[in-house]
């Protein structure tokens, strides 16, 4: 089985003076799918330059030709599926059908309270999120859509002439619990993960693997119990989350051997963050720019 190699860019950097040539470079280097994450901050990027996901994705389709793009995620932490859903039916047209959304159900961070609520629990992220979704997913492929449920409503919105993809856009859906992997089977054309962020300090690498293999067990029950077959489910695993986050980058062959790892385990897609100096994604940019050129051959 092949492996797609696919990268997120940060908005961290402005257009002119980065940004632009860092999408560009990523589609010379062949990636498979650029992705940014939807954040309105992020972490230790908080005090620092940051641009919004979907103009920067606009700007980014339109000095790229080949390359996917995609959302890495986005929630409903800031996000109203009426609203969302045209703006991916605009950028879906602009990028000429080369969109892929990368959704989940948010966590805790700076924009789950940034418009001023309270912060949702565990459970209120994911009623939200089940109701999110499946609206999410009427509005892209209905011409006109109304609906009244506990967290959102439509009235008559109407989003003609619909996504370039069809039915609609991919989802990609981050998810490790029962109820998230549920809407994964269903409604996503993949499935995202970051690993298990409980061995993120203390695990190891071989625990890692081992949670991993449970989700995607997990995964696989999910769509049985809706008839699906969890081989036509493309599975992608963010990178920089496991207990060995550092060295994947260390070097092409750290990479080949921590790719094929993961490959066995069924992942059909290894998403690297591209190097910020001075950061959590810090690396070397050669070794990073090596991978991308030279493991794909050595992965088959």
């Amino acid at each position: 089985m092949s492996l797609r190699l696919s990268t997120v860019i940060l908005p961290y950097l402005r257009w002119h003076e980065g940004g632009r040539a860092a999408w560009q470079r990523a589609e010379q280097l062949g990636f498979h799918t650029a992705f940014t994450y939807d954040h309105l901050s992020w972490r230790s990027f908080r005090d620092g330059p940051w641009f919004g996901a979907v103009p920067t994705l606009t700007a980014a389709a339109a000095v790229t030709e080949r390359m996917r793009l995609g959302t890495l995620v986005t929630s409903p932490n800031f996000r109203h599926p009426v609203t969302l859903a045209k703006e991916l039916i605009s950028l879906d047209d602009i990028s000429g059908g080369r969109l892929t959304l990368g959704i989940g159900a948010g966590g805790t961070g700076f924009d789950a309270t940034a418009l001023g609520q309270e912060p949702w629990t565990p459970r209120e992220r994911a009623d939200r999120f089940a109701e999110f979704v499946p609206l999410l997913d009427r509005l892209l492929t209905e011409d006109a859509v109304s609906y009244e449920g506990d967290f959102y409503s439509a009235h008559e919105a109407r989003n003609v002439p619909g996504c370039v993809q069809r039915p609609r856009l991919p989802f990609a859906v981050a998810a490790t619990g029962p109820r998230g992997l549920r809407l994964a089977a269903r409604y996503g054309q993949a499935w995202v993960t970051t690993g298990d962020p409980r061995l993120y300090e203390t695990g190891t690498p071989e625990q890692s693997v081992r949670a991993l293999r449970g989700q995607m067990e997990k995964l696989a029950d999910a769509c049985a119990e809706i008839g699906r077959d969890v081989g036509g489910t493309d599975k992608i695993l963010l990178t920089g989350f496991t207990p060995d986050r550092d060295r994947p980058l260390r070097s092409l062959d750290a990479f080949v051997d921590f790719a094929g790892r993961h490959r066995e385990l069924g992942f059909t897609d290894i998403v690297l963050h591209w190097p910020i100096p001075d950061s959590v994604f810090a690396a070397d940019e050669k070794v990073f720019e090596r991978i991308a050129l030279e493991a794909p051959a050595q992965l088959g």
